[in-house]
């Protein structure tokens, strides 16, 4: 074993691109954080307030990952997350937000049918431009959540697990006084489908026994009025970023991590953060000596990762009701879509269709230009005279090879502990980002927390194996100030 590590040891010193990465790695604690998302940037902000030499490289040209502020309209739009999932002191991102001053715009409450913001005020219509009486739709809404009721029986009665969409049939089947007909089927649909849109997935691959296993946190949804860049900034500020660095190797021994960047210059450190997209994990861009234990990749191989994207339209003027969404009803819910209206909560003249699952993947093959023309075309179903947009936004988190997927979730057949399997550290590799949260995975906050856990177990491992961990020094985060957001928006 000591040979071993006294040959990589020398790979290591060999492979240094300037002495100072030489001294990082044998003068003070030094780690690299893969990835500047949400996570990386918080453990990276995180272990360079305890003192650490921290590297953070992106293969973006931006910060930030799957969160994406866009300014090219002239004001704030957020083309990934924009939600604060649970706008309260026991979310561990509120504080921030709040010491920022931030402003949310709060969707909903606690009481979520949709398992997303939650509608307060909205207007759904039918495929033929009729808006659908708001007494049927929430009568429909009571409906859905007495079938959800009847899926937790099935659930507790089947030992093999099954898809959401198969425990709605076998309710069906059951309780036909739950079946419904005509405009009361096809809102039914929209509520499914919008369920689907929490999961960015279909419902034939959510899993019954996982799918409600995240953790909802009290006091509703609020949107991030000026986007989340403001809170990105000011955890990156002062750190050694390096963006357009593509990691393409990860080697791991007992003295430390080499990493390769894919124009071969080679970054060493004690050890390492990962704070990929699981779906960049999923696609073995990324090679790892040795190969990682079979229990991680079993991990990143049955997590599933969703689609859902933005279509995001600018208008000259206002010509829908002043609601928080839109909605069109249908027979499937592929052909059910919605649109948030940032007019209400931000006082721009913006739509935001949010098409996810297998609708996403297919429009994610269109050009933008008909990927927007498409989504307007949903626009004038229920506006026959609306005016086309001046502008107008597209994502791709289902192609974009920095992210390929959205957010993570619970498939069929699979253990919901996955999650943990996937944060557990390999050696001196520490994972985080929102697919490694087991309690509130496919979320802002998630991908907070993780980081800030996978920084405090990358400060005790190192400081234990260089012997300066101090038993008397409160672990980070301890003497953090909670307190809750200072202006919540009712715009």
């Amino acid at each position: 074993m000591d040979s071993g590590d006294n040959k990589f040891n020398r790979q290591l010193r060999s492979n240094l691109c300037d002495s100072s990465l030489e001294r990082k790695l044998t003068n003070s604690p030094s780690v690299i954080v893969i990835g500047a998302g949400f996570a990386g940037i918080t453990a990276a902000r995180t272990l360079h307030d305890a003192s650490f030499q921290v590297t953070l490289l992106e293969s973006r040209n931006r910060i930030g990952g799957r969160v994406h502020t866009n300014y090219s309209f002239g004001f704030p739009i957020d083309l990934g997350a924009s939600w604060l999932h649970g706008v309260g002191n026991e979310n561990p991102l509120a504080s921030l937000i709040g010491r920022l001053g931030l402003p949310l715009y709060r969707t909903s409450g606690d009481n979520s049918v949709l398992y997303d913001h939650d509608l307060e005020s909205y207007a759904l219509y039918d495929m033929d431009g009729n808006q659908v009486p708001q007494d049927l739709v929430a009568k429909v809404g009571e409906t859905f959540e007495a079938i959800l009721k009847e899926t937790d029986v099935i659930r507790q009665e089947f030992r093999e697990d099954m898809s959401i969409q198969r425990a709605i049939s076998i309710v069906f089947e059951r309780r036909p006084d739950l079946r419904l007909e005509g405009v009361d089927h096809n809102v039914l649909q929209w509520y499914l489908c919008r369920m689907e849109g929490w999961f960015a997935a279909d419902a034939d691959t959510i899993s019954l026994r996982g799918w409600d296993q995240e953790e909802l946190l009290p006091g509703g949804h609020g949107l991030m009025v000026r986007g989340y860049l403001p809170v990105l900034n000011t955890l990156a500020k002062g750190l050694d970023i390096r963006l357009n660095h593509r990691v393409t190797k990860i080697v791991r021994g007992h003295s430390g991590v080499k990493i390769t960047v894919d124009d071969g210059r080679v970054l060493v450190a004690d050890a390492a953060v990962i704070a990929v997209p699981l779906g960049v994990l999923k696609s073995n861009s990324i090679q790892f000596e040795p190969r990682l234990p079979d229990w991680k990749e079993e991990a990143i191989r049955d997590i599933g990762v969703g689609i859902e994207n933005k279509i995001v339209l600018h208008f000259d003027k206002v010509f829908w009701p002043n609601v928080e969404f839109l909605g069109i009803v249908a027979e499937t819910t592929y052909v059910c879509s919605y649109f948030l209206n940032l007019h209400k909560a931000t006082g721009h003249r913006v739509l935001v269709y949010m098409p996810s699952g297998q609708l996403a993947r297919d429009i994610e093959k269109m050009p933008d230009e008909a990927a927007a023309k498409f989504a307007f075309t949903q626009l004038q179903r229920m506006f026959p005279n609306a005016s086309e947009p001046i502008q107008y936004l597209v994502s791709h988190w289902g192609t974009d090879a920095n992210s390929l997927g959205s957010y993570s979730y619970d498939t069929v057949g699979k253990s919901h502990d996955l999650y943990e399997r996937l944060r557990v550290p390999v050696d001196n590799l520490f994972f985080a980002g929102e697919a490694t949260s087991i309690d509130y995975p496919g979320s802002v906050h998630g991908a907070y927390s993780t980081g800030l856990m996978a920084a405090e177990d990358c400060r005790m491992r190192v400081l234990e194996r260089h012997g300066e961990l101090d038993l008397f020094q409160p672990a980070m985060g301890e003497d953090v100030p909670v307190s809750i957001p200072l202006l919540i928006s009712r715009l």
